[in-house]
């Protein structure tokens, strides 16, 4: 680890997965003597993460010309915190991760996963209980225990904290909020009865699923979210024009079809490409934001 990397992971929670260099002189534009630093927030363990972001970071070294150092982070917080020092030159944030980022850290929103059919793919947020836990509607969760995953998480956070708010529910204090820190904590926390209730997504399942992990009789939905925008992957706005544009124009083609079906399952959208986006996808966040008011500042 070279002294850079160390800084950062010291100083912002942040640990290098893969560093991948291209086969040849790197491109005369890339910064920090041709490194590209890329950070991944921590939305499943790091162990799934590694292998399937590996991949992703060679097929954008391959194309960009640059070598691609790959950093996931011990938090959501982390990599904002991160990509505001100018530690990052693009990253992978949660919704509600990357509306402060935008706020916060000169981060801008340029590609997004597609489903299937080609078009930018969606997921939900739930709020779920288990059978015998002694909740059987939504109003019966106040006093419980309750997992979120990460204060700056959108299906994690945000959209439960809105979901108990329709409920009649303070989202804050009228439960007992535990974080677990990571959408596979807070899921594993609910089927070993570890907490009430929690939150739940689509891509939590479907991952747990791809792993012979989840078993529907387990869980009791008690409240589901409309669709929500899948990840986006945000560039550094302050980037060196030239740049920038030809790091955009990569990360919005990425083909990412070379990718094990049973890894890709772990990435934010169902389809095989990324497609572009832009920071109005992700204004409905902001407005559920200002419903709920939340603080950003305190995330």
């Amino acid at each position: 680890m070279t002294m850079i990397r160390f800084a950062i992971a010291a100083a912002f929670g942040v640990s290098v997965i893969a560093a991948t260099a291209p086969a040849h002189a790197a491109a005369a534009d890339c910064p920090n003597n041709g490194v590209v630093r890329f950070g991944i927030e921590p939305y499943e363990a790091g162990a799934t993460l590694v292998p399937i972001f590996d991949q992703v970071g060679q097929l954008i070294a391959k194309q960009l010309d640059c070598e691609v150092q790959i950093f996931v982070t011990t938090s959501y917080n982390a990599e904002i915190e991160a990509m505001r020092a100018g530690k990052l030159e693009f990253g992978e944030f949660g919704p509600l991760g990357y509306v402060l980022a935008h706020q916060v850290a000169k981060a801008e929103a340029v590609a997004t996963f597609t489903d299937p059919s080609g078009a930018p793919d969606t997921y939900t947020a739930s709020i779920v209980t288990w059978p015998g836990s002694g909740v059987t509607s939504l109003k019966d969760i106040t006093g419980h225990s309750f997992a979120y995953s990460d204060p700056a998480s959108t299906s994690g956070h945000l959209f439960p904290a809105f979901g108990l708010s329709k409920g009649g529910i303070d989202p804050d204090k009228g439960v007992k909020a535990v974080y677990a820190g990571s959408h596979t904590a807070s899921y594993e926390a609910i089927r070993n009865h570890k907490v009430d209730a929690g939150e739940l997504n689509s891509e939590m399942i479907r991952a747990a699923q791809a792993q012979n992990n989840y078993d529907a009789a387990n869980f009791i939905t008690l409240w589901k979210s409309d669709p929500i925008p899948v990840d986006p992957i945000a560039v550094r706005a302050d980037l060196e024009p030239g740049f920038k544009a030809r790091l955009t124009k990569v990360l919005q083609n990425l083909d990412l079809s070379g990718i094990a079906a049973d890894q890709r399952k772990h990435l934010m959208g169902t389809g095989p490409r990324t497609i572009a986006t832009t920071d109005d996808t992700f204004n409905q966040i902001r407005d559920l934001v200002s419903t709920l008011h939340v603080d950003l500042a305190k995330l």
